[in-house]
């Protein structure tokens, strides 16, 4: 009985000690940058500088389209384009909140910022293609653990409560943005739900 105590602790402590250290590579991974403009426990309002990202388009379900699309887009960065480069991963993965896809979701990598559109190679696959996106200014909320269609809904409601109450439009849809590993576990998870919001100044 011992022994098999000892062993579940070894794993425990393996499978902690392994995500603390994906955790730490994540917070080295390259961000989009943005001004923080302000901050009310975990909503937050930014305003971005603009990126190109690598993009694809998938008509499916929520899980589905999230899985299929992030196999495109990492194929592309990790050496499917005409020049077989292999371009570092960054942070997060965006894609739509289920809430408002109507069943078509976008799944992007932001492209490091050491790149221009004429260094970038061109995708192999014509499913993904490589574009400027100028997000602006943004409305978001943070959560932790697995951003499971259910818990993409309850904070999408969330921060779409907390930008009525402030008296704030949006523009566009919601989208989802996923910050780890699809092996981190939960309790080192991050995302965000985020909207564009129309600039009142």
């Amino acid at each position: 009985m011992n022994k098999i105590l000892i062993f579940i602790t070894i794993i425990i402590i393996l499978l902690l000690s392994v995500n603390f250290i994906w955790g730490r590579s994540n917070t080295l991974l390259e961000t989009p940058k943005y001004k923080l403009i302000k901050k009310l426990k975990s909503f937050e309002i930014r305003e971005y500088e603009t990126m190109i990202i690598a993009r694809t388009l998938v008509s499916s379900g929520y899980r589905e389209a999230a899985s299929m699309g992030f196999r495109r887009v990492a194929n592309y960065i990790f050496g499917d384009n005409d020049k077989d480069m292999k371009i570092a991963m960054t942070a997060p993965v965006l894609l739509n909140s289920p809430v408002d896809a109507e069943d078509e979701y976008e799944i992007s990598f932001m492209m490091p910022s050491a790149y221009n559109k004429e260094t970038l190679p061109n995708p192999n696959s014509s499913n993904v293609e490589v574009i400027d996106r100028s997000l602006g200014l943004i409305a978001c909320v943070s959560f932790g653990g697995w951003a499971t269609k259910a818990k993409v809904e309850k904070y999408h409601q969330r921060l779409d409560d907390w930008i009525k109450s402030e008296g704030i439009q949006t523009v566009g849809k919601f989208f989802v943005a996923q910050y780890n590993s699809p092996w981190a576990l939960p309790p080192f998870r991050h995302n965000e739900i985020l909207v564009r919001i129309k600039n009142e100044k």
